[in-house]
């Protein structure tokens, strides 16, 4: 009795104001996402993709490979290929929720099947739990810049954690402060996630080039490292093209995390071409620029103080030695950093593990509780035990990408190619009588395929956890190339099963707009009856009667039509024709 009443307690319950229904698939942040909440212009994904771009990370991404032995323009060269590609994975599994109007969490069951989603989601929410974890470490390291810029006594700080403690009490101290301030923000839903985007963006964007013009006004110039050429030994194990090769394939596995999700937030769009604009202008165009002027601050400081700091919170602690004026621009710098990679962070993996969370428990979690519960678990994971201890892991971590492909492959190629950008919205929400629900809940056509994507990669995945150098090459180059050779097996040999073993009602769509997800204009282009027409219908003197409605086809004019019978039942509910999903009844 006492489990039970917990239970109900804890239970998510609809309300006037969000009368969504609540169910063992379903709640209010996975339903499609109707037009009242789609709040999201160019702008507001300008903002949400510039938090992974206006950050440090991406501002020192070059260094990565300067320090490989590639010349500068070559490692420019790898940066634009690597945000290219990554433009164009992030839009083509974007394109179910721009057109739908569902997220990763929903769109992976036409195919891999309700329970068979759960792969991919578990997956997701591991990352998204160890990447919030990591983003607060490196937050709280900005947030000691922005006290010591302001207390220079709290870089002394004793230190009071036990000898057997991999940190200090300066970088704990960072870390809960930056954990505790982001908090507040987890209760922001994302459809209103448009001014925290603004000043993040813009306050990160002026501190960065701020940094710039000083570096350089300072400097006069830059440094030898800017006109760095080529450094690769002619004994070197690797070709400069198998470097570039590697640079682009971890470049592009820094942001397979974010690109797997990227329906999560298109599904807010108020049209496609909000979401392209505000994708291309900043995640390929602005992304190049901030790595370009982070080599260009790089290469001026290496005049001024003699050598090369390729880490910003290093660099910013050695310009605050200067003057008082100097710490001054250092706090508002390491501020504006700070809010960022702390937005980033709630937007990117604690919001996204909310949605994924949700996924997995629809009845008891929504995207706040989600995310509260990805941000809780820092303190499990404890990033303070490996990041101080383990050099290679944050590059591991990017690796994940050998898996992160090959669900991208099957993705595009059940959405584009086999079911032609046509789904079943209610199919996705009910197992009784669902097209998706293959066989005990699990597609098994996708799962060989997946493991197929991954297989030939995983190897080199495990030589680079172990520091291993003395792996064959060809296992260290399959590696290098792994987004690619996981996206295309697994693209590839899905279509090939599905032909063997083809599916039936693929290319189908719901009779009628059930869920009241679409403009006017978008069911014309889709083909269903909008909500609104079906509603027109309905009478006192209808009920219990059979009516002809017409379904409007096709997206060009004159538009074509179809008479569909539809009955009105006297409780005020009407039942789709037998061809669509018979146990599937809506109440207007």
């Amino acid at each position: 009795m006492m489990f039970r009443r917990m239970k109900e307690a804890v239970a998510l319950q609809p309300d006037e104001e969000h009368p969504e229904e609540v169910s063992a698939w379903s709640n209010r942040d996975l339903v499609p996402v109707p037009p009242s909440r789609r709040t999201w212009g160019w702008f507001n994904f300008f903002g949400s993709w510039s938090l992974s771009s206006l950050n440090v990370a991406t501002w020192q991404t070059p260094n990565t490979f300067l320090t490989q032995g590639l010349s500068v323009g070559q490692a420019m060269a790898v940066i634009v290929v690597s945000r290219g590609l990554c433009c164009l994975f992030a839009v083509l599994v974007a394109w179910c929720g721009l057109t739908w109007h569902i997220g990763f969490t929903v769109q992976n069951r036409f195919t891999w099947g309700m329970r068979g989603s759960y792969i991919p989601l578990l997956q997701r929410v591991l990352l998204n739990f160890i990447w919030t974890t990591l983003q607060c470490w490196n937050g709280g390291k900005l947030v000691t810049v922005c006290i010591t810029a302001i207390w220079p006594q709290f870089a002394k700080i004793p230190n009071t954690l036990s000898a057997s403690t991999p940190t200090t009490t300066y970088e704990l101290v960072g870390f809960i402060v930056f954990w505790t301030i982001s908090i507040p923000f987890l209760f922001i839903r994302p459809e209103r996630f448009k001014k925290p985007f603004f000043v993040s963006s813009v306050a990160c964007g002026l501190g960065m080039l701020g940094m710039v013009i000083w570096s350089l006004a300072v400097a006069r110039g830059v440094g030898p490292v800017f006109s760095q050429g080529e450094k690769v030994s002619a004994s070197s194990r690797w070709s400069t093209s198998w470097l570039m090769m590697a640079g682009i394939n971890q470049a592009i596995g820094q942001k397979a995390a974010g690109m797997t999700n990227s329906s999560d937030f298109s599904r807010y769009a108020r049209k496609r071409s909000d979401y392209l604009v505000g994708t291309i202008s900043v995640y390929w165009i602005t992304g190049v620029l901030v790595c370009f002027g982070g080599l260009v601050t790089t290469a001026a400081c290496q005049k001024i103080y003699g050598q090369i700091w390729w880490n910003p919170p290093d660099l910013l602690v050695v310009m605050m030695d200067r003057s008082s004026a100097a710490r001054a621009g250092v706090f508002f710098a390491s501020l504006a950093f700070a809010f960022t990679s702390m937005f980033e962070n709630v937007c990117s993996n604690a919001v996204a593990g909310g949605i994924d969370l949700a996924g997995l428990f629809p009845q008891y979690i929504d995207i706040r509780r989600g995310a509260l519960i990805t941000f809780c678990a820092a303190w499990v994971i404890q990033p303070w035990q490996f990041i101080n201890q383990a050099a290679t892991f944050v590059a591991v971590l990017n690796s994940f990408a050998v898996f992160l492909a090959p669900i991208m492959g099957v993705m595009v190629c059940d959405y584009f190619v086999l079911r032609r950008q046509k789904i079943k919205l209610t199919h996705l929400y009910r197992p009784e009588g669902s097209d998706y629900w293959f066989a005990h809940g699990v597609n098994w056509r996708v799962i060989p395929c997946w493991v197929a994507g991954w297989a030939p990669t995983i190897g080199g995945l495990v030589v680079t956890a172990r520091g291993d150098t003395n792996a064959p090459d060809a296992v260290h180059e399959l590696y290098f190339v792994a987004f690619f050779i996981g996206f295309f097996i697994s693209f590839t040999l899905f279509y090939g099963v599905n032909k063997l073993f083809p599916l039936s009602h693929l290319g189908e769509v719901d009779e009628v707009d059930y869920h009241g997800t679409f403009t006017a204009q978008e069911a014309a282009r889709l083909g269903v009856l909008p909500i609104q027409d079906a509603e027109a219908t309905r009478s006192d003197e209808n009920k219990g009667k059979e009516v002809d409605v017409n379904v409007t086809e096709g997206s060009r004019k004159p538009l074509g039509t179809k008479t569909r019978r539809w009955k009105w039942r006297a409780e005020g509910r009407y039942d789709p024709p037998v061809s669509s999903v018979s146990s599937h009844s809506k109440t207007i």
